[in-house]
């Protein structure tokens, strides 16, 4: 290994570099540069969180369910680990005699940063699309159509589907909208409306491949949350999300799945 290492001092106020050139002749780029704005990144929470029993500042996290390819050329790992907290947490309550209206849960979460490598990478994140745990492990097991679908159909959160041999996905009218790799599902992802918001708000499209795994790359908004909204997705830029039950106190269960994206801080 060649190293060259630039030093300084502080109060002289001249800048220091230091660079570690790998055997292969492959430069580290900075944390910050990896992970670009747009880019998606497949996730599966790795334990409950329930508004109920949680705190501010708890830790929350999850794991990439696929390869993910930064616009870099890296690329994290299956596995990967993302780690966020909770910026805010409330209980659902039921109205009393003293207190007769009741109080909505509240659970916002903020994804702080990615282990890759030695790495703690920073990023800010939106969420795209979100899944319950029932919706997510069905995305993930094929289902059988009749006697002759052998291996089952893929259906992705948000439509499309595929043969799990099939490198086409298409969508209800076959339309290619991504491809089944040995790495995952890979798509450009396509905007659509969150009808979710009576603003309007979108999820944004983009030109590149995106890591998709189990989700359509139309996939938006919530699935399979029945009684749970989401009043802000953080793709404002505050990379917070939260979600809001007038019902029950919000709980995000092991195995609910998420496609993130890393969006400009404000």
């Amino acid at each position: 290994m060649r190293k060259t290492k630039y030093l300084f001092s502080g109060r002289t106020g001249i800048v220091a570099l230091a660079l570690c050139l790998l055997p292969t002749g492959f430069m580290y780029a900075s944390a910050s540069s990896l992970i670009e704005p747009s880019t998606a990144i497949p996730i599966r929470f790795v334990h409950s969180v329930d508004a109920g029993k949680a705190h501010p500042g708890d830790q929350v996290l999850a794991r990439t369910i696929q390869v993910v390819v930064l616009p870099s050329g890296q690329r994290l790992p299956k596995g990967t680990v993302v780690r966020g907290h909770i910026v805010q947490v409330r209980p659902h309550r039921r109205g009393t005699e003293e207190a007769p209206e009741a109080q909505p849960s509240l659970l916002s979460i903020h994804f702080d940063q990615i282990e890759y490598a030695a790495e703690k990478l920073p990023v800010n994140l939106a969420v795209r699309a979100l899944a319950d745990s029932m919706e997510s492990y069905d995305a993930a097991t094929p289902y059988h159509l009749d006697e002759t679908d052998g291996l089952g159909t893929m259906v992705l959160i948000g439509g499309g589907t595929f043969s799990p041999l099939d490198k086409i996905i298409r969508n209800e009218d076959s339309t290619i909208i991504g491809h089944n790799r040995k790495d995952g599902v890979f798509a450009p992802l396509i905007a659509v409306r969150d009808i979710a918001f009576i603003d309007s708000q979108t999820c944004s499209s983009t030109e590149a491949e995106q890591a998709v795994a189990i989700f359509s790359p139309a996939a938006c908004g919530l699935y399979g949350f029945s009684d749970v909204s989401m009043p802000d997705a953080g793709r404002n830029g505050s990379g917070s999300f939260t979600l809001m039950s007038n019902e029950r106190s919000v709980k995000l269960y092991a195995g609910t799945t998420a496609l993130v994206q890393q969006t400009q801080a404000h």
